[in-house]
């Protein structure tokens, strides 16, 4: 009997493994959850953000504004029809200087020829008749009105003959300017309509820049100013050009205004691109600071500085931006502490460290 209690009571307090390993497991879960909540609460109550600075000072440099522009002729023509018809003839000298008035293509006119010379002949009737009827009416041989038919005639003749000459004006192309004409289109025998390109001509000399400047430097453009032109990319030779006009709107989605300069000197070609350096103030002293510490926002634009060693949100105004700097025009002094990296880190009377204090390097354009 006292062995088979034994194994009852034995056999009643008998450990389940699966459930040893259940309770096992949630242990392990719980100790890991708090080992993890505890280690965020330390890393988010850590010491000071590390930030690198400059220190504010007042810069000099000489303010270009860098612009893109296009090398355009000083004139320029598509040379085309202005009726259709067969072309009889064609002289397009490719690449050379043509004078102007010369005739560059002519189209199949003889219908129009022969209906001039139709008319030149009724005309000289007409002015017979109108000779013979004059000297009887002044003799009161017939009666005014049939004097002023035939007077009415010969005017309507004449003015037959002269659309019939601007008929014939329009079959012959000419060029309308002394210039360089390119290269030839049609070949002669075609037949064309004015949508029909023959040629093109160029006039090379005093030759033309067109660019385009931000609305904010708009006070910096003034006709008769000289500007520096970069023609060739890889001589870094400088040329001079003298802006003649500018456009008087300024474009709404680009919110730029046109320019055009006449090249004082520098041989090129229309269409090439060309540098345009235009001259703000030469030698403005100012404070510069990078670009990536202004921080925008909705009502302005906000810089950091370090004040006892806390971060201090200041609102600044900027002016001229350059390649990688802008120019504050308030809301900071010569001295301050400025915030360069770390920026966005950085938290408003929250301690930082101060890791290095950098040199601000300006570019001037």
């Amino acid at each position: 009997m006292n062995s088979n209690k034994k194994s009852e009571l034995s056999g009643s307090f008998r450990i389940n493994p699966f459930s040893l390993l259940t309770v096992t497991g949630t242990l392990i879960l719980l100790l890991s959850c708090s080992e993890k909540k505890d280690t965020f609460q330390q890393k988010g109550g850590g010491g000071p953000v590390t930030v690198d600075v400059i220190i504010a000072k007042s810069e000099k440099i000489s303010d270009k504004v860098e612009v893109n522009g296009t090398v355009v002729a000083n004139e320029f023509a598509e040379l085309r029809p202005e009726v259709s018809g067969l072309l009889t003839f064609l002289d397009v000298p490719e690449g050379k200087v043509v004078q102007k008035g010369t005739v560059i293509a002519r189209i199949n006119n003889a219908d129009l020829v022969a209906q001039l010379d139709k008319i030149k002949i009724q005309l000289q009737l007409a002015e017979t008749t109108e000779k013979r009827l004059k000297q009887l009416v002044a003799i009161n041989g017939i009666n005014q009105a049939d004097y002023d038919l035939a007077a009415n005639q010969v005017n309507t003749f004449k003015a037959d003959m002269v659309y019939t000459q601007a008929l014939i004006d329009k079959t012959i192309v000419r060029a309308p300017f002394t210039g360089v004409i390119g290269l030839r289109k049609v070949s002669a025998g075609s037949y064309v309509s004015p949508t029909s390109i023959i040629a093109t001509m160029q006039q090379l000399s005093n030759m033309r820049i067109d660019f385009t400047v931000p609305e904010t430097y708009q006070k910096y453009v003034t006709r008769g100013q000289n500007v520096e032109v970069l023609l060739d990319q890889n001589s870094k030779n400088l040329t001079t050009a003298r802006i003649i006009a500018t456009e008087p709107q300024v474009n709404q989605t680009t919110r730029n205004i046109t320019v055009r300069a006449v090249l004082n000197s520098g041989d090129t070609s229309p269409g090439s691109f060309a540098k345009v350096y235009l001259k703000t103030n030469s030698n403005k002293s100012s404070i510069l600071i990078p670009t990536n510490s202004i921080i925008p926002e909705a009502q302005g634009k906000k810089a950091v500085t370090v004040k006892g060693g806390k971060a201090v949100f200041v609102t600044v105004e900027t002016g001229d931006r350059l390649a990688d700097v802008v120019e504050v025009t308030s809301g900071l002094n010569v001295g301050d502490t400025v915030v360069v990296s770390g920026v966005l880190f950085a938290r408003p009377d929250a301690p930082v460290k101060v890791r290095s204090v950098r040199n601000l390097k300006v570019t001037a354009r």
